[in-house]
């Protein structure tokens, strides 16, 4: 009996004998995987410090930290104002969400593999390839430069990266579609666009919202940090200014706590709209 592969392991599951191979690829995966961890470990201790006194060091970042979290300012700062910088902060995440959840739509209907002629979905592919390989920092600098630093360049920065990743996700959702469906539409002789809104749109829906929502709560974090490094405005600016610019910790940690706040809400909205979508489906 000759032996065709190496075994990786045998597991015992439900009384029956489940056998993992050991493929090429599996074990690439594994080495370059390992190899990470291991560079990963080792690279602090590659690193010249110089001098540095880390008990010193210790005891500052503690003290920092107590400043930060234990002793916010709240005081310092009106509660009003900090209202409206966070709605600025939302509203640019909303902004880049909605035009970026609406282009990826379309994009996604021509890179779905079931709906789209394959050199076109292959062209789409690779375009989003591309944009999501570069940081959303990245493109919102580059925008900079043609629209200057603030909130046109941090929102088409924002948009670019978000329809990359939701066309992806669009996509995806309608390549699981039941395959009977659209034949029998296709032999009921109705045409493309009716397919897509009468029967990707339907089954997709709960998908296309959940995946939105989730886009747009990290849209808000980008736009926090966009707040700071595109001047973008909002809750990430007054960060920026409270922690390099006159340097008030108190101050930084209450800002901290807003916007985590704000994000826990929108997380738990996020919980509630998965919940009831899945009640429906």
């Amino acid at each position: 009996m000759q032996v065709i592969s190496i075994m990786q392991g045998v597991k015992q599951k439900n009384n029956r004998i489940q056998i993992k191979l050991m493929t090429k690829s599996s074990l690439v995966m594994r080495i370059v995987l390992w190899s990470f961890a291991v560079f990963t470990i080792m690279g602090p201790f590659l690193l010249n410090y110089g001098t540095v006194d880390w008990g010193t060091a210790a005891s500052l970042t503690l003290n920092n930290l107590k400043m930060m979290f234990l002793q916010p300012a709240f005081n310092q700062i009106t509660f009003t104002g900090t209202l409206i910088q966070i709605s600025i902060t939302l509203a640019l995440a909303l902004l880049a969400t909605v035009l970026g959840a609406i282009i990826a739509f379309f994009l996604a209907i021509f890179s779905a593999k079931n709906l789209a002629p394959a050199w076109l979905s292959n062209v789409i592919i690779a375009g989003n390839s591309f944009v999501r390989a570069v940081p959303t920092v990245l493109w919102v600098l580059i925008f900079a430069i043609v629209a200057g630093l603030g909130a046109v360049a941090c929102v088409i920065g924002m948009i670019f990266h978000t329809v990359a990743y939701l066309t992806k996700a669009f996509a995806e959702s309608f390549e699981e579609l039941d395959e009977g469906t659209i034949e029998a539409l296709r032999a009921s002789g109705a045409n493309w666009w009716h397919i897509i809104f009468g029967a990707v749109v339907p089954q997709s829906s709960s998908y296309i919202v959940s995946w939105t929502f989730l886009r747009f709560e990290s849209n808000y974090g980008v736009a926090v940090a966009m707040g700071a490094a595109a001047a973008a405005g909002g809750i990430g600016f007054d960060l920026f200014m409270s922690s390099s610019f006159y340097y008030d910790l108190h101050e930084v940690g209450m800002i901290t706590y807003c916007a985590l706040i704000v994000a826990i809400i929108l997380e738990l909205i996020s919980i509630r709209i998965k919940k009831k979508l899945m009640a429906q489906n």
